[in-house]
């Protein structure tokens, strides 16, 4: 028997699975570790944008006093004055033309700039008329700017600028981003363990069920797999359990089936040698005697040819898919029948009797109703006794149709009732060869009626006599056309 190849590891359901838990955690974290971070610099940012924006509207607002031109004195003075509340590293003043009036950094006045152009992108926008604002996160700090006009009675008189270094913010930041890398690290590693866990308990049930497949597939029918959980896995393995008991239930009966067709076909094919050899060896065999050789021999093909046939009906019962139904009425079929066992009947002294209700149409063809009801009946005149009765019945009972065949012989033990419809089963194996049985036809008459959507039944009929009743989907009268 083939090995079973071993998969590799990056193509293992174990490494798929944890892969893609790992993926979809470092996803996650990814992104745990860059949305808070940039939703904090965007709050820092305008948090910022306003404080300074506003504190230079404050500034400026406290230089347009009048229509006099600012002075460098005055600014100096009013940056003095407002400088406590201002809270910006560096605070400069300038003129309509750009030229720095006032520079103070960190807290004290810058003579160098004084009368220089402040070539600030920020300044030449608040000269221009517009607020202007900046700032930038680098190396763990905020760098922030803000320009605003002086403006008085819409003329423009100079311009604000603000700068701030602002590391506090900046640290905080930086914090925040420790804390989510340790806690992303520590996720990670607990998702590590996690996903190898998960996925080896995963894999671990699914290894249990292949294993449980190779065995089957060796020839132990017999082997069960236990899952445990109520999830899809441990309802698959309910399923292969079921479908390996549904497969040794066959194959018991496959084997049964094969030891009984080979004992019924051998033994008329012993009877066949025995009287040949019998005929072969005989040197002066009388005219008589070798025609009553050749008679059972005779007779032994027929039954070989008997059983032959119904184990093909029965091997195309097996294996017969979709049928072609037609509406078939019960009633005429059963008459035909009657017609053709009426010379049996008389020849074992039995009375056949019929009562038939008309208009009971079922899905069937003709030739496998005929074959159920021939067979009832047949077995119902073969196995009673001289001067015994059959009735066959027929009744529509709502939505079903019921045929029973009912006699007056020597009946069924009740142990033996469940067993009847099994292939080669007879309750009498001495009579039922006497008789020219197979043990087929019931087993044939149950495949027949189930394939048709049916059910047939055997009871003791009391005093005496056996009871077989067959229930068939009845039609309505749109569909069967009636």
């Amino acid at each position: 028997m083939p090995q079973s190849k071993r998969i590799p590891f990056w193509r293992s359901l174990r490494t798929k699975f944890a892969m893609t838990y790992l993926i979809i955690v470092a996803a996650v974290l990814v992104l745990l570790n860059t949305y808070p971070v940039l939703v904090s610099q965007n709050l820092a940012y305008r948090s910022k944008q306003t404080s300074m924006l506003n504190q230079a509207s404050v500034l400026a607002s406290a230089l347009a006093t009048g229509p006099e031109a600012l002075t460098a004195e005055g600014a100096a003075r009013t940056v003095e004055l407002l400088l406590g509340s201002l809270g910006a590293t560096r605070v400069v003043v300038t003129d309509p033309a750009g030229r720095v009036l006032c520079d103070v950094e960190e807290g004290s006045q810058r003579t160098d700039t004084e009368g220089r152009l402040a070539l600030f992108w920020e300044v030449v926008t608040a000269l221009r008329g517009n607020n202007a604002f900046r700032s930038d996160y680098l190396d763990g700090a905020f760098y922030s700017r803000a320009a605003v006009p002086v403006t008085y009675r819409s003329m423009t008189q100079g311009a604000v600028y603000l700068y701030e270094y602002d590391a506090e913010q900046g640290a905080m930041l930086q914090g925040i981003q420790r804390n989510l890398r340790t806690i992303s690290l520590v996720i990670a590693l607990v998702t590590l363990a996690m996903g190898v866990v998960f996925s080896q308990t995963l894999t671990r049930r699914i290894a249990r069920l292949l294993g449980a497949i190779r065995t089957v597939r060796e020839g132990e029918y017999s082997h069960r797999v236990s899952v445990r959980g109520g999830d899809e896995l441990s309802r698959l393995a309910d399923e292969f359990n079921e479908l390996t008991g549904r497969l040794q239930t066959t194959e018991e009966v496959r084997r049964r089936f094969v030891s009984d067709a080979s004992h019924e076909l051998k033994t008329p094919l012993a009877s066949i040698r025995l009287l040949t050899d019998s005929i072969l060896q005989a040197d002066h065999m009388d005219v008589d005697t070798a025609r009553e050789f050749l008679t059972d021999i005779g007779d032994e093909a027929e039954r070989l040819t008997r059983i032959t046939e119904k184990l093909l009906t029965l091997t195309r019962l097996d294996t017969a898919r979709d049928v072609q139904t037609v509406p078939v009425e019960v009633a005429p079929v059963a008459r035909r029948v009657e017609h053709m066992l009426a010379p049996l009947a008389r020849a074992a002294e039995v009375s056949l009797e019929l009562d038939l209700e008309e208009g009971c149409v079922i899905s069937s063809t003709e030739d496998d109703l005929y074959r159920v009801i021939y067979n009832l009946t047949e077995n119902a005149v073969k196995y009673n006794l001289p001067g015994g009765k059959v009735w066959v019945t027929l009744r529509s009972d709502g939505d079903w149709v019921t045929l029973t065949v009912e006699d007056t012989g020597v009946g069924i033990p009740e142990a033996d009732l469940p067993k009847i419809f099994d292939r080669f089963y007879r309750v009498d194996k001495a009579r039922s060869r006497a008789a020219g049985g197979t043990g087929l036809g019931l087993s044939i008459v149950r495949d027949t009626v189930r394939q048709h959507g049916g059910a047939v039944s055997a009871r003791r009929r009391e005093p005496e006599g056996t009871c077989f009743t067959v229930r068939f989907p009845r039609l309505s009268g749109e569909e069967g056309g009636t």
